[in-house]
């Protein structure tokens, strides 16, 4: 039996949720890669997939096999294209996901410079607030809010992600401008929804944190929408500066100097990273592309 060929069969059918998909994948015959499958399991004397008529899922210990052998595939695909590129020019396809926000605003534009530098690197760049798991998606460079993460990557702090709360001036004309913290629970709240809900106004008052989110107006994941409504006076809104600093610079938008500081979280330690995995670093195309963006960003929003 062709162990990596079948595990490549049981891991597209995973993915798939069908043996009529995975063998599709592959180009080949359906019951050639059911045997295959089946080939497997019994070398490992394990029921990985649960078959009926309709449907196919995996089981528990074909799950916990499955997140495994994803792993090693990955390590295998990038010591091949490691060796492969050694000492070579940068070049194929690089695939980067970024948070859309902070994709449209600041890594598009950039990728032009980049384009320019390394142009027998083909650009693959997918924009999405979901969380990515680098092994998993496939992806060479994630770029994402938050906290650095727990799982096996290189996580290299970009910038601070310091959120501000704007209004326009129309809004301040006609319902005033709150003073403390407290008084924004009297306003209107515009808010940006994360794969988690919206992001709640929090502050630190007296020792004590304390929601201090005014009634909502409209929440959406489209950050330049809603800037586009605070700036038509629909209420108050709470963003990165990063993406309220054009607003900021033309007046459309200003700053609200309350009592006490606004956060949407009470870890101090959140800002942007990107991340990937070390052994990637090895292949040019993603060594090219980590320093560029690392330093490009570093750069232009050094604190």
């Amino acid at each position: 039996m062709d162990q990596l060929k079948a595990i490549k069969y049981f891991v597209k059918v995973v993915e798939t949720g069908s043996f009529t998909l995975a063998a599709l994948a592959f180009s080949v015959p359906v019951s050639s890669l059911s045997r295959r499958v089946a080939d497997l399991e019994q070398s490992l004397g394990a029921i990985l997939l649960k078959r009926t008529t309709r449907s196919v899922k995996v089981t528990e210990v074909g799950n916990n096999y499955y997140q495994q052998v994803c792993e090693v595939l990955s390590l295998l695909n990038d010591s091949d294209e490691a060796v492969r590129a050694y000492q070579s020019t940068p070049m194929g396809v690089l695939k980067i996901s970024a948070m859309v926000g902070f994709g449209e605003r600041i890594l598009l534009p950039l990728m032009d410079e980049f384009n320019e530098l390394y142009p027998q690197i083909i650009l693959d760049v997918s924009l999405s607030d979901e969380v990515t798991t680098l092994a998993r998606d496939e992806v060479d460079i994630a770029i994402r809010g938050g906290y650095a993460p727990q799982e096996r990557v290189v996580a290299i702090k970009l910038m601070e992600n310091k959120f501000i709360t704007v209004a326009s001036p129309g809004y301040l004309e006609t319902y005033g401008s709150p003073q403390t913290a407290l008084a924004l629970k009297e306003h209107r709240g515009i808010y940006f929804n994360t794969p988690t809900g919206p992001t709640p106004w929090l502050s630190e008052i007296q020792g004590q944190w304390q929601d201090v989110s005014a009634p909502s107006v409209l929440s959406s994941n489209d950050g330049n929408w809603l800037v586009d409504r605070a700036i038509a006076g629909k209420g108050i809104l709470v963003l990165p500066r990063w993406a309220l600093q054009i607003s900021l610079n033309s007046g459309q938008l200003v700053e609200l100097e309350v009592s006490s500081a606004i956060y949407i979280t009470q870890n101090p330690n959140f800002a942007i990273y990107l991340l990937y995995q070390k052994q990637r670093y090895q292949v040019p195309k993603v060594k090219a592309a980590v320093d560029f963006i690392v330093s490009r960003v570093k750069h232009q929003y050094a604190q």
